[in-house]
């Protein structure tokens, strides 16, 4: 038993996770339960706009524009996204999405204003260890902790995933799919029929 396997990290070893720059964070629910919101509309396509972002109702093409509906869970979680935001100076949600068992976000890191002059972090500290030194990891589990006092328990994974945008296509494709993900919603591979 002393060779046990050591997950692998899918972070770049050599990448300072508190870097200036714009991240997409994956959150989703434990056992990828449908409790954050529901997705109203078919979503039948049309044609796409010409910006290439599906922006519903009338000029995407799309004939029956799916909505989301936040559940009491989902209210929640917008709440505190939309607080955290207001709180961290340093830090701004560009752009968010509550799909039923997951959230998708752009978060931007302004600059690393993590560490204060004699050492001390000026944020809520986080429950994960492992991801403690970055910028990105101490918003996700502070928000985690806010939601889970106000739901009474926990419903998250405890991992979340991150990916580290590159340049400006790799931008508009992450906040092309952040708006489009309702509408595809059926065909994503965290789909559920819950």
């Amino acid at each position: 038993m002393d060779e046990l396997k050591k997950r692998k990290t899918p972070r770049y070893q050599s990448f300072d996770y508190n870097s200036v720059g714009v991240y997409f964070i994956t959150i989703c629910t434990q056992n990828r339960r449908s409790i954050l919101s529901r997705i109203v509309g078919t979503g039948v396509l049309d044609c796409p706009s010409e910006t290439g972002v599906l922006d519903c109702p009338s000029e995407t093409g799309v004939l029956d524009c799916p909505q989301i509906e936040l559940t009491q869970y989902g209210e929640i979680a917008d709440k505190y996204i939309k607080q955290l935001n207001d709180f961290y100076e340093h830090l701004s949600v560009e752009r968010y999405v509550i799909m039923p068992n997951h959230i998708h976000l752009l978060l931007w890191v302004k600059e690393n204003k993590n560490k204060t002059d004699n050492g001390q972090s000026r944020t809520p500290v986080p429950t994960n260890i492992e991801r403690a030194n970055s910028v990105c990891s101490q918003f996700v589990s502070t928000f985690k902790r806010f939601c889970n006092k106000e739901y009474g328990e926990n419903i998250w994974q405890a991992r979340f995933n991150d990916h580290i945008i590159r340049n400006r296509d790799d931008y508009e494709e992450h906040l092309k799919y952040i708006y489009e993900n309702p509408i595809r919603w059926y065909y994503d591979e965290l789909y559920t029929e819950e």
